[in-house]
């Protein structure tokens, strides 16, 4: 019997891999604009699509939701697109993701009311969510190597440059529905990648060979998926939790009368600086010491740097700075590890669904995780010692790589 030759796809050429690099540096680090550009708009633009005043709390609880939909969104995006990239193609799905971040965050510009901004933000936050893994995993399959780590770990950290491009646009545009037009780059950008992008090589020879196809929850990947499931979600939970509130804990160590605008703009600096100059270094220290060897020794120094920051210190010093700069660099390299390590767990036949699986399952208990922050305060005396509580995820995520390979 005649045995049918399967055919193999070319290779990409270094040239497209830096074209599909630099696309996919503009989705991603766009994607950081979009999920905080409502945040610093909202006191201005809340009133005007209520079209009356609001008070402090209507603020507050519309902003809520707002918010919280937008996350929502972006949840759902990641599992959703996750599925689809492994069905139609890396390119086409980054194409979609980018193309409906883009076009919804276009439409705020025109919405005539808060019920429909909702609408908008959550299909935005679809596209993010979308775009924050189809990224990671395109490129992680079209990237030799040797440097695979190194260009994902700079990926990593275009989402806080994006959030500091939203800085930007908040001085620049006082008018919050003129910000808003920035979403036609993302068109354009989605446009551009399929039209100039190739598809993945790696993608298109497990699709041509039949004998390939795996699920996700198939007895090989199962406990890939917990296990990666059970890092991210506990690094996201720590990670956030502490993001969150340092701020409003380091307001509490400042004296009596002090309203503590420059400390928490400075700490929050440090946080965004850390994290992405540890995104950077994430790719250089698993190049050298290897994947796993480096998330261990993140895991304990960011257990290690939580116990110092949120135990010596009983009053706000100049060594807070220092040790806030410290964690927040564990935290970027944590970030840029897992975009590397994570992927890789799985095969290419069902990496895209596997990885989504992996990045927002945890997302749903995140959110709920943080919210616990106001109880754990009355019972353990203080936002330090509840802060204290959020680096025990980290001791999870340790044991955890410590079982896995």
């Amino acid at each position: 019997m005649e045995t049918l030759e399967i055919p193999r796809a070319e290779p990409i050429s270094v040239s497209q891999k830096w074209l599909a690099f630099t696309l996919c540096v503009v989705a991603y680090t766009l994607s950081g604009t979009v999920s905080t550009l409502m945040s610093v708009y909202l006191p201005v633009a809340i009133p005007e699509l209520t079209g009356s005043t609001v008070s402090e709390a209507e603020l507050g609880e519309i902003g809520a939701y707002v918010n919280a939909i937008y996350l929502y969104g972006w949840m759902c995006g990641g599992l959703l697109f996750g599925v689809v990239s492994d069905r139609i193609g890396r390119k086409k799905s980054l194409t979609l993701v980018t193309a409906l971040y883009g076009i919804s965050t276009c439409l705020v510009t025109v919405v005539p009311d808060w019920y429909l901004l909702l609408v908008v933000r959550f299909t935005a936050g679809m596209g993010v969510g979308g775009v924050l893994l189809i990224t990671t995993v395109y490129i992680s399959e079209i990237w030799e190597d040797r440097s695979r780590a190194v260009i994902l770990g700079v990926l990593a950290v275009c989402f806080p440059i994006g959030i500091v491009t939203t800085g930007s646009l908040n001085l620049l545009f006082s008018n919050w529905r003129t910000a808003f037009g920035i979403g036609i780059i993302p068109v354009v950008a989605a446009l551009l990648i399929f039209l100039l992008l190739p598809e993945s090589d790696r993608w298109r020879n497990v699709r041509n060979d039949p004998s390939s196809q795996e699920r996700i929850f198939d007895v090989r990947n199962r406990p890939n998926l917990i296990r990666g499931s059970l890092i991210f979600g506990a690094v996201l939970i720590g990670l956030w939790g502490i993001f969150s509130w340092l701020p409003t804990w380091a307001q509490t160590l400042l004296a009596s009368g002090r309203d503590g605008q420059q400390e928490r703009g400075l700490l929050m600096v440090l946080l965004g600086m850390g994290g992405i100059t540890g995104g950077v270094f994430s790719g250089i220290l698993m190049n050298r010491f290897g994947k796993k060897t480096t998330l261990l020794a993140t895991f304990a120094a960011c257990v290690v740097m939580c116990g110092i920051l949120f135990i010596t210190n009983r009053t706000f010093t100049g060594i807070i700075y220092i040790e806030t700069a410290l964690l927040a660099l564990c935290f970027g390299i944590s970030q840029g590890a897992l975009s590397s390590y994570i992927p890789e767990l799985f095969p290419f036949a069902v990496r895209g669904t596997a990885t989504g699986f992996c990045f927002n399952v945890g997302r749903f208990f995140t959110a709920t995780a943080v919210f616990f922050i106001g109880s754990l305060v009355t019972v353990l005396g203080g936002f330090g010692n509840a802060l204290l509580v959020f680096s025990l995820p980290f001791v999870v995520a340790l044991v955890a790589t410590i079982r896995g390979r």
